[in-house]
Parts: C-alpha cells; sequence; structure tokens
C-alpha cells in the first residue's frame, strides 16, 4: 500500500518536534536552561502545523522549573506529538537537571542532564484508507514501544546574552523492526545536535530589541536554522518575526499579563510549495509561562 510505504521509508529518521516560540520552552532542548530564570517556573504550549490538512502533526509541551538554593535547578518535561490523527503518536518524558557556576558577576556557565524515555505508537487502523494484508512487510497494524533517553547541554547566560549547545537525545533506538527476508524501520531515532544564541538590546524609550538565532541537524540532513527579531516595549508588550530557512515565515507577539504570567502566540506560513495550497491555512502556536515566587531582582525583564 502506497502510504504504508510512505511511512516506512519517510520515518526511518525520527523527526524532532518543532516550535516557533522555542525561546520559551527551552528546556526541551537543551536540560541546561531548567532553572536559570531563578524562580518556579510552568509552560505550557500547543502547536497545531498546517490546519486544514488532514491529520498534520499537533504537538503539545509542558515544562516545570525550580531553582534549588544558587547552583541547582530541577524540572520535567513532557512532550506529545500526534501525526496521521493518531496514526503515529509520540510521548517524551524527561527529568531535567542542572548545575550552574558562576563565570562573572553577571555570567552563568549551566550545564544540564537529561533522563527519561520516549513511548512512540503506530496504530495503522487509524489510516483512511488501510486495508490490512495489503502492507508487503506484513507488519502488523498497531505497534508501541518504549525507548529510555538521556540528553546533555551546557547554557551560558548574563541578564542581556544567551548561548548554547546541547544533544537532547543521546540514546538512539530502532523502532519496529520487521524482518521477513529484509529489514525495515517505521522509525528510527537519530542524535540530533542543538546551537542557540541570542541578545537583548536596549533601544531607549522603554523597548528593547532580541535578535536570536536556533540551529540543529540530524545526520542524513540538512543544517536547520531558525532566525528571529523580537522587540518588546515596557517589558509588557512582545511583537516580532522568525524566518526558518526555505521552509517558512512567521509572526510571533505576546503580552505579559501581570508579573506572573506571560502568553504569546505565532502564526507560520509555508515558504515551500505547501504553503501555497488551498487547504493549509498555516501554523498555530499558543504558551503560557506562570511563574511564582520571584526574588528581589526582575527576572521577568531578561526577555528570554
Amino acid at each position: 500500500m502506497g502510504l504504508i510505504a510512505l511511512l516506512t521509508t519517510a520515518s526511518r529518521a525520527q523527526q524532532a518536534p518543532q516550535y516557533t516560540q522555542y525561546m520559551y520552552n527551552t528546556q526541551t532542548i537543551n536540560p541546561g536552561y531548567t532553572g536559570s530564570r531563578g524562580v518556579i517556573g510552568i509552560t505550557p504550549m500547543h502547536r497545531s502545523q498546517w490546519a486544514g490538512v488532514d491529520g498534520a502533526p499537533v504537538t503539545q509541551s509542558l515544562t516545570f522549573a525550580t531553582p534549588i538554593g544558587r547552583h541547582v535547578g530541577l524540572g520535567f518535561s513532557v512532550i506529545n506529538d500526534r501525526i496521521g490523527n493518531g496514526t503515529n503518536n509520540t510521548t517524551d518524558v524527561n527529568f531535567d537537571f542542572s548545575y550552574g557556576v558562576r563565570t562573572s558577576q553577571e555570567g552563568t556557565l549551566s550545564f544540564g542532564l537529561k533522563a527519561g524515555g520516549r513511548l512512540i505508537t503506530t496504530d495503522l487502523n487509524k489510516l483512511r484508507y488501510y486495508q490490512p494484508g495489503l502492507d508487503a512487510n506484513n507488519a502488523e497494524s498497531t505497534n508501541q514501544k518504549f525507548a529510555p533517553n538521556i540528553g546533555v547541554g551546557a547554557y551560558y547566560y548574563t541578564r542581556d546574552f544567551y548561548v548554547g549547545i546541547s544533544v537532547p537525545r543521546v540514546l538512539t533506538t530502532d523502532y519496529f523492526d520487521v524482518d521477513n527476508g529484509s529489514t525495515t524501520y517505521l522509525a528510527k531515532d537519530n542524535l540530533r545536535y542543538y546551537g542557540i544564541i541570542g541578545w537583548v538590546n536596549k533601544l531607549g524609550r522603554g523597548w528593547k530589541f532580541k535578535p536570536a538565532l536556533l540551529v540543529n541537524t540530524s545526520n542524513g540532513e540538512p543544517v536547520n536554522v531558525d532566525l528571529s527579531a523580537n522587540f518588546m516595549y515596557e517589558d509588557t508588550y512582545i511583537i516580532g518575526a522568525s524566518y526558518r530557512w526555505n521552509t517558512a515565515v512567521s509572526v510571533l507577539t505576546g503580552v505579559q499579563l501581570s508579573k506572573n504570567l506571560l502568553v504569546g502566540l505565532a502564526y507560520d506560513r509555508e515558504t515551500t510549495a505547501l504553503g501555497g495550497t488551498q487547504f493549509n491555512n498555516g501554523t498555530f502556536e499558543i504558551f503560557l509561562r506562570c511563574e511564582l515566587f520571584f526574588k528581589q531582582h526582575k527576572v521577568v525583564a531578561r526577555f528570554f
């Protein structure tokens, strides 16, 4: 069956969920970020990709982090990624640990460790036109597998600058090996490397400007580059744009509703042929960041 063959071929390298507003859930890709804001924080995020396309990816994430003393950060992250109306469902649950070392009066270098696992479920019965028995590989219609995970990261930051490198998934796993004379994988994890950098510039009259860069790559695929530029006014209103190289352009906006609550929205439009189709209404993303127990310094003004 053609669609099953497509799943079998295209999923050899399991794709990682992507976010336009990654700067607000950095912990999912770099455990060194955990607890770096100095407050207890909870951030849920929802992303509906390619709205209008039947079976398009839908991703939710939830991160929690808290500082412990002056050097340690603890937290956890949960990511659920669903494709094909549940045909392929992936859930990652990880606990995050960081240890920060002051390198100067304002700078901190934090090393992070991520540990947990991934549960991936493939249910071919949810394909609209699936007919058991037509798959040349005789794959089972429903499969489920759990794989452990370890991730590492390093994150350096001041009040106006940050840079980080990470590999959020060090252990690699082959999923659903079917051997009937040949070997086929429905999905395979590869090492994915991330690099991030950003800095905040004060423009005067209450305005701040933050350019940022995210780069990630994995074996067998080109380097992915995400450039963004955001403006903040009076530490309250955020507006910006981003460009995912050869893939999409985005508009980002956010409002600091109170000292404890930040809400943000983003809209992506594909620059590929897929973006020009009538049934693709673009990608929508929303997040809420709730933070508690602030210290004397004004953490929220850090803008990342």
